[in-house]
């Protein structure tokens, strides 16, 4: 019988049957599908499972145990210990619940209540399209033409009142995907950006390619919970209508469709058990490989200095030849399921048949009835059959919620054993000088601005001993040079200084004039350790700045690359915001109005060029039009154009205190005795390293470092002045 014909004959099992069964005929009718349009289409391969959409038919994923795994360089392609059951659950639980209790909570489950009624309207649809293929064969088998074309005009009617249904449906599915999605982008990139998580996960190696978790691994999971979601909710409503027909017709036959479905469910974990790690590695090797290619285009540059051509093929082939050997265990695990699974779905073609073809030759029950005991048991199969077709979509999306789940323990501190938990005795506090409740000492106390005392600092990995019992004093315009051999331990102090390494013992101390806080509330900003946020708040406005020895460019233009960081750039959301359709408010950048009336006055244009005159970079307006010109200046720009970048942005922002790590060893000695002068004249106090002798014209006072005699008590370090 011809595709055409099946149709007309018995639409309800074309609609309703496995995507599989119609790819043959070279069509899919799948946004038509009443009921089996949840399944995926298992025949694909594995790769491509996992990066198209996943149908109402699909699955999840699995995830680690629970302390997050830390990715060294000799373990990240060692096979890993599935997840058990209650793991899984409890962590597609923890990633799925959060929106759902969100401040979108109200439309996001008045969106899902839609989508699940729609659901219900769709099965309905299926129990009449049942019953209309019952009488529409009647009329067939008994040659009656009237009766034939009153049910084809039933028929037509009803796939024009049915298919808007489906289609919308299937919208409002997507939409509400899309919005979860959103929100949960929002929600990852803030956690992880927020206490320097990204900084701690990308120093410490504590997960592999976070980026991909935000980016792909969301999208999968959004979609595919959704989607799976609604598979559960159908088959169960599908269950019930569908049994009572079943069973009102031959219960024999209802018998016999559970043994056949809970045999096959059996087979189908047996065969396919080792899906769900194949899957989690493939999605890791991808990463890793996609991971080198950008770590190139990022550094084409050196590399073509280098002439290291060879060497990077190499090294990108040895990361695509593991994920080609993965793959290849994950075909041939997929093949040997398909194996079963194929032959599994074709046989329920004529499975009911056989079993009802006694009664109907016997003359117990009308040929219409063979069609409808088919289309039943279709149904009821497929949702007993879950398991069964949706397998290796159910092991891909385990991949994702194994991924994310480990992610969002990371994320959330809460692994006892999880390296992002640092010994923090490393005692940050922030004193405000003009708050009416500081009360000083002495009058030097009104001139500090930084204190250290008894700072002991450890690499947070290793734990290896870096500075011994530092005590010192920063104040007003006292310039200090920090200078030592590499690998002493210099740029780790400044990494102390900033938050950024809390390994150790101490105490730092910054005085302030005002920060944040105290601009917007007044209030003294007190011991950093009693407040929820760990942020380190030296980099607010007349707080500490940082100059690195290649500084960050951001993606964007030239004014952004000035006013970064003191000044969030608004411009772009305030663009955005006018456009909005209002449907994800939660996407709108709501966090500008709080920093800019915490922060002084943006520089107007004038100012921007007078800083990069300062710089001696004004040549930069003409070579690229104007401040507004969007450019990828860590490769347009030299290291030494770079380095002077940083001072402008310095210079606007002027701070109490500026921390330079070797900021100024790209420029010749006048360029960089003519930046030294610019920030002395700003009334700026620097702190830097650096090896040129050349530096200590520019500083009143030396610290000088040395490696750490572990045999030895005494400090290894000792302060001049110059």
């Amino acid at each position: 019988m011809t595709l055409f014909n099946t149709l007309l004959v018995n639409p309800t099992t074309i609609l309703h049957q496995n995507p599989n069964n119609l790819n043959h005929n070279h069509i899919s009718f799948t946004n038509l599908t009443i009921h089996r349009s949840t399944h995926l289409q298992s025949h694909r391969s594995p790769m491509k499972q996992r990066r198209n959409k996943f149908t109402p038919r699909s699955s999840s994923s699995s995830t680690p145990a629970d302390p997050p795994v830390t990715a060294t360089k000799t373990d990240q392609n060692v096979p890993r210990k599935g997840t058990d059951l209650p793991t899984l659950f409890r962590r597609f639980y923890k990633v799925a619940a959060p929106y759902w209790f969100s401040d979108d909570k109200v439309q996001a489950r008045i969106q899902l209540a839609s989508v699940f009624a729609l659901t219900l309207g769709t099965t309905g649809i299926s129990v009449g399209f049942n019953f209309l293929g019952r009488d529409f064969y009647n009329a067939l088998a008994n040659k009656d033409q009237e009766q034939f074309t009153t049910q084809l005009s039933y028929y037509l009617a009803a796939f024009a009142g049915g298919i808007p249904i489906f289609v919308i449906r299937d919208y409002a599915r997507e939409t509400l995907a899309l919005r979860w999605r959103s929100w949960m982008t929002n929600y990852y990139m803030e956690r992880y950006l927020k206490n320097q998580t990204f900084y701690q996960i990308q120093s410490q190696s504590i997960i592999d390619n976070p980026d991909q978790r935000i980016v792909d691994d969301l999208s999968s999971f959004t979609g595919t919970s959704l989607s799976f979601s609604l598979t559960l909710f159908n088959a169960m409503v599908d269950l019930i209508s569908f049994s009572n027909i079943l069973f009102g017709i031959y219960p024999p036959l209802f018998v016999v469709l559970l043994v056949y479905s809970v045999g096959g469910t059996a087979i189908s974990i047996f065969l396919g058990k080792g899906l769900v790690n194949l899957n989690f590695m493939q999605e890791k090797m991808e990463a890793d490989f996609r991971y080198g290619l950008v770590r190139i285009r990022e550094n084409a540059e050196s590399i073509a200095f280098y002439g290291g051509e060879e060497n990077e093929i190499k090294l990108l082939l040895q990361r695509f030849r593991s994920a080609f050997e993965n793959l290849t265990q994950l075909l041939i695990s997929s093949r040997n399921l398909e194996f079963f699974t194929n032959g599994y779905r074709y046989l329920i073609q004529i499975l009911p048949a056989a079993v009802v073809a006694p009664m109907y030759f016997s003359g117990k029950i009308e040929f219409g009835v063979i069609n409808q005991s088919v289309s039943a048991f279709n149904h009821i199969l497929g949702d007993f059959s879950l398991i069964v077709y949706q397998f290796q979509a159910i092991s891909a999306f385990s991949a994702v919620i194994d991924r994310l789940g480990e992610f969002d323990d990371i994320l959330d501190n809460k692994s006892s054993n999880g390296p992002v938990e640092a010994l923090d005795d490393i005692q940050l506090t922030y004193v405000n000088l003009e708050d009416s409740t500081f009360q000083p000492n002495n009058p030097l106390d009104t001139q500090k601005l930084l204190e250290i005392e008894n700072l002991t600092v450890l690499t947070p990995t290793t734990k290896a001993l870096l500075i011994r019992d530092l005590s010192l004093t920063v104040c007003n315009n006292e310039h200090l040079l920090i200078t030592g051999p590499s690998g002493s331990g210099k740029t780790s102090l400044l990494r102390a200084i900033a938050g950024l390494w809390r390994t150790g013992r101490g105490k730092i101390t910054f005085f302030a004039k005002y920060t944040r806080e105290t601009a917007s509330n007044g209030v003294n900003v007190a011991d950093e350790t009693n407040n929820v946020d760990k942020k380190s708040k030296y980099r607010d406005f007349k707080g500490v700045f940082f100059l690195p020895q290649r500084p960050y460019m951001v993606l964007g233009t030239l004014r952004q690359q000035l006013l970064y960081p003191t000044w969030p750039d608004v411009s772009d959301s305030t663009s955005h915001k006018s456009k909005s359709t209002g449907l994800i408010p939660f996407l709108e950048d709501l966090s500008g109005s709080e920093v800019v009336s915490a922060q002084p006055l943006q520089p107007n244009t004038d100012e921007l060029i007078k800083a990069l005159e300062d710089v001696q970079l004004g040549y930069l307006l003409s070579r690229f039009g104007g401040l507004d010109t969007t450019n990828e200046w860590s490769s347009v720009l030299s290291l030494g154009e770079q380095q002077r970048l940083a001072f402008a942005r310095l210079l606007l922002s002027k701070p109490d205190l500026v921390l330079l790590d070797e900021s100024t060893s790209a420029l010749d000695e006048a360029n960089e005795a003519r930046l030294y002068e610019k920030i002395n004249a700003a009334g700026i106090t620097y702190i830097s390293i650096g090896h040129r002798t050349s530096l200590r014209k520019f500083h009143k006072t030396s610290l000088r470092i040395s490696p750490v005699d572990l045999d030895a008590t005494q400090p290894n370090w000792c302060i001049e002045p110059l």
